[in-house]
């Protein structure tokens, strides 16, 4: 007589993120997770428009960005480092003495967030403002950037390229099955 024993899996739970996590924070989380039904409840978990409005810039074929494609620059070398982890992860490290990933944020040097600037996003779409002159529009477009956290500019212009998967590891499946209240085409 043999006896096998069978490996029981515990599903880890979603982890914690901050009140009103940056959005990178968000998708670097969802990227994370291994199975496609976590993806769905952690997208799930932190629902917030500006998310919504990124993933319909992204992939929303009918929306089209009125902004050249390719790198933007938009800050000096400094402001665009690019730092892993949550802000609170950032913060214990800043305590122990490693890198400054929360500068911007918590010395109120005027950094947003994703979070509260997606309302704007509108101008720089087929269709949302299409009054502004092309220069216009692209200086309000680096400013924007200058103003957010390098994260969330990274996020911004991957975005506007619709290049957001080359990122992050979310499929459009996933975003349509978190976020069934989108209704997809007929934008522009």
């Amino acid at each position: 007589m043999t006896t096998t024993k069978t490996k029981k899996t515990t599903e880890k739970p979603i982890e914690t993120l901050p009140i009103n996590p940056f959005v990178f924070e968000v998708l670097d989380l969802v990227s994370k997770q291994r199975t496609d039904a976590k993806k769905v409840e952690a997208l799930k978990i932190y629902e917030h428009d500006s998310l919504k409005a990124i993933f319909i810039w992204n992939f929303d074929e009918s929306v089209i960005s009125m902004l050249p494609t390719g790198p933007v620059p938009y800050a000096d070398t400094r402001d665009q480092n690019v730092y892993s982890g949550n802000l609170s992860d950032n913060i214990v490290k800043e305590a122990a003495g490693g890198e400054v990933a929360t500068r911007q944020d918590l010395l109120g040097q005027g950094k947003t967030s994703l979070r509260k600037e997606y309302r704007n996003l509108y101008h720089y779409i087929k269709g949302g403002n299409d009054a502004l002159s092309t220069i216009r529009r692209e200086s309000m477009f680096i400013n924007l950037l200058q103003g957010l956290h390098s994260r969330e500019a990274e996020i911004l212009i991957l975005t506007k390229d619709k290049q957001l998967t080359n990122k992050y590891n979310i499929k459009f499946e996933i975003v349509k099955e978190a976020y069934p209240d989108i209704t997809w085409g007929g934008r522009s």
